[in-house]
């Protein structure tokens, strides 16, 4: 056989390999997020992914980090699945190949950063500091896209493998989740740059990695032990009523439902705010006078109720819906509301309905309407709340109204239906982050499950497992400063990006000067 056809075949092998390799260490990401959070694989799932792209041209990048993406997500989301089974018999075929379908086309973010990173790099002279500094801002501008485009799911960014350890997640506070994805990813890539390194150069790259887990570990040490604001004293009782979405909507199961919220709302003790899930109540609760006088009746003297329920509008277009949480007082008026902005794709509505012959997965006679973006809460009696429903919590910056300040944010949910799987434990993950980012306890009332209590820094002062029934009683817990995120958004990002890059392209000049002294040929090893 002849070398070019042999030289092709071994190059087309290496190629094949790195294509394994990124699939391997995308599926290893999955084991660096909760409910598993193995920290030690953070730095060999990125320091493989950053090796491997290695002297590829754009077009082969872009594979391996489809196919780092493909195993990131096809894992990671795998429990998107579940909420196919809950009516099996109409999409139960179709679990398969949406998940696939979907970890597919979310992998082409991770492609993009791979290509951006393999092309900037081939076309100049760079060495190993600044090598590292590219990959992060590459990944990070493909998070940042993730989050974004069409409509977004900033689901198990980089920085989520960080949620378990309490001073490493804490920097969020100061450049939110993406700017964490920036420090964690660069840190992370050190060990395979020092891989690639030799000599001198190699223990300098590795006392590069331990000096930012150092720094990244004091700044967040130093923010959990500043002092936090003192609200009014309320006592909360969340109640998980553990409905199986299977059964929830069935019109036989409509007075169990109720009634086992109202038994465990009841139960003894004091509290300012009961709060139920998202739909806790199946059905239209401002229509029901019966249902609102039965809730008057639970309540305490002085006591609200914050309750997810469907609500109808209807309009010149025909009837309206939307996803809310409703107030009500202990006399069961209704005392305001909150309608959901941010809508799950083909749960709570079909994208360009009409031209795409998909139903809806959830049950209802027509599509969500969104509400108008975030708001602050004015309740009698109760510190200032904002309020996220489901899937709202997963957006970094988008919680909460800019120019009303909340005091804390009630998150609503409802992850019946993904059943016991990672997926609600990766959702509890998302929150905990928007708490350090906006320096604001969150209450988090879930139908299964989790439903939990976190406080400013992140911390679980609480929490009712998955599967489990019950109420969780507790004082509200204190609200830190406006934090650097919570008044700057991403422009936080964009300075940490702007000042890594100056500190990273000095280190380079002095790098190269001291290196041109001693000879000219090892410019490019140098940093």
């Amino acid at each position: 056989m002849k070398p070019e056809i042999l030289n092709r075949i071994a190059l087309r092998h290496r190629f094949l390999s790195r294509m394994t390799l990124g699939f391997v260490a995308g599926a290893l990401t999955v084991l660096t997020f909760p409910p598993f959070s193995l920290l030690l694989l953070v730095p060999v799932a990125y320091s493989a992914l950053f090796v491997g792209l290695r002297d590829l041209s754009f077009g082969r990048a872009f594979l391996v980090g489809w196919a780092f993406g493909l195993g990131q997500f096809g894992f990671g989301i795998s429990w998107i699945a579940e909420s196919f089974y809950v009516e099996a018999e109409r999409f139960g075929t179709m679990a398969i190949p949406a998940v696939a379908g979907l970890s597919a086309g979310l992998a082409i973010f991770p492609a993009i950063a791979a290509a951006l990173f393999a092309e900037i790099a081939r076309r100049g002279v760079m060495g190993s500091l600044l090598t590292c500094l590219l990959f992060a801002t590459s990944w990070t501008v493909a998070e940042w896209l993730r989050g974004h485009v069409l409509t977004g799911f900033p689901w198990n960014l980089a920085s989520y493998a960080l949620v378990d350890y309490a001073a490493f997640r804490q920097p969020a506070a100061w450049v939110g989740s993406y700017g964490l994805s920036f420090l964690t990813v660069f840190v992370a890539v050190l060990p395979g740059a020092a891989a690639m390194a030799s000599g001198r150069q190699r223990l300098t790259i590795s006392l590069m990695a331990l000096a930012g887990i150092a720094t990244m570990w004091a700044v967040g040490t130093l923010r959990l032990q500043s002092d936090a604001q003192q609200p009014p004293t309320v006592d909360l009782r969340i109640v998980q009523g553990n409905i199986p979405q299977e059964e929830k909507w069935a019109p036989e199961n409509r007075e169990a439902t109720f009634a086992r919220y109202l038994e465990l709302s009841t139960r003894p003790g004091d509290f300012d705010v009961l709060l139920w899930p998202e739909t806790a109540f199946p059905g239209f609760l401002d229509e029901d006078t019966e249902a609102r006088a039965r809730i008057a009746a639970a309540l305490p003297d002085g006591s609200v109720l914050l309750t997810g329920v469907p609500d109808r509008v209807p309009s010149d277009d025909g009837m309206r819906y939307f996803n809310t949480v409703q107030a009500f007082g202990e006399t069961g008026e209704i005392l305001t509301g909150y309608a959901k902005h941010h809508l799950v794709p083909f749960g709570e509505y079909v994208p360009f309905r009409g031209w795409l012959p998909i139903e809806r997965l959830t049950a209802g006679l027509g599509d969500f309407t969104p509400g108008p973006g975030p708001r602050t809460l004015a309740l009698p009696g109760v510190p200032l709340v904002a309020v996220a429903i489901c899937y709202e919590i997963i957006f970094p910056g988008h919680v909460v109204d800019d120019l009303f300040r909340p005091d804390w944010i009630f998150n609503a949910t409802n992850d019946a239906w993904f059943g016991t799987s990672i997926g609600p434990e990766q959702h509890l993950a998302s929150a905990r982050m928007r708490a350090v980012e906006e320096g604001l306890p969150i209450v988090r009332a879930a139908n299964t499950g989790i439903s939990a209590i976190i406080d400013a820094n992140g911390d679980l002062v609480a929490r009712l497992g998955n599967g489990e029934t019950g109420v969780i009683d507790a004082a509200l817990p204190s609200a830190h400063p406006s934090t650097l995120y919570a008044r700057f958004g991403d422009w936080a990002l964009l300075a940490l990006i702007f000042t890594t890059w100056a500190v990273g392209l000095a280190a380079d000049l002095v790098g190269t000067h001291r290196c041109n002294k001693r000879t000219r040929t090892e410019k490019k090893s140098c940093w």
